[in-house]
């Protein structure tokens, strides 16, 4: 039986947007939350939104490190944003890519970002209202994969997206320098949804 899909979300990129941006590490003891992150995360779960990373690690297809390997990474996130107050309440990753050189994920999928595929899964398992839900990330990528799957998004403007290739998803609802603007972006839209309409 699964839950009927009432929850909003704030769905959270990992590298380089909850965490400080360590290329394809897997190491641990690198782990760095992004300044700021624990205080915002309390509010945003404070405000009702369920908290969920959406990750490409494309490290595993390219053959830089297993699969297996993210279990450690999802285990010291979960410690370290548990000794700010803040609990996921889902981690997932995308293994794939199409120019990986380990065949079995060396292929085109609907989990990797842009695609919205982790989005709708998490949605699905977890009993979530993606029209209510936001998407948070360094990159547009990041966005794209939010509005195609019906989120509200707030691209993370601290120097990720280096590209710009524009699309017709590929515009953010917002733009936040910090996570303090992440907060009130999202958090002023929420009050705003429930303010009465003047007649």
């Amino acid at each position: 039986m699964t839950t009927p899909p009432s929850r909003p979300a704030v769905f959270l990129d990992k590298d380089g947007t909850l965490i400080e941006d360590v290329p394809y590490n897997v190491d641990p003891a690198l782990i760095r939350l992004a300044p700021g992150v624990g205080e915002v995360l309390r509010a945003l779960s404070g405000a009702g939104y369920v908290l969920v990373v959406i990750t490409n690690q494309s490290g595993v297809a390219r053959g830089l490190f297993p699969e297996s390997a993210l279990g450690g990474v999802e285990t010291r996130l979960r410690e370290l944003l548990a000794a700010e107050g803040v609990t996921l309440a889902g981690f997932l990753a995308c293994p794939h890519h199409p120019k990986g050189t380990v065949e079995e994920y060396a292929v085109e999928c609907e989990c990797r970002k842009p695609g919205p595929g982790l989005l709708r899964r998490a949605a699905d398992e977890l009993g979530l209202d993606l029209t209510r839900s936001w998407m948070v990330g360094d990159i547009l990528n990041d966005v794209e994969a939010g509005r195609r799957a019906g989120c509200r998004t707030v691209l993370l403007d601290n120097g990720g997206e280096t590209e710009w290739l524009p699309g017709p998803y590929r515009t953010p609802h917002h733009t936040a320098r910090d996570w303090a603007e992440v907060a009130a972006a999202i958090l002023t839209a929420e009050e705003e949804r429930h303010a009465p309409r003047t007649p």
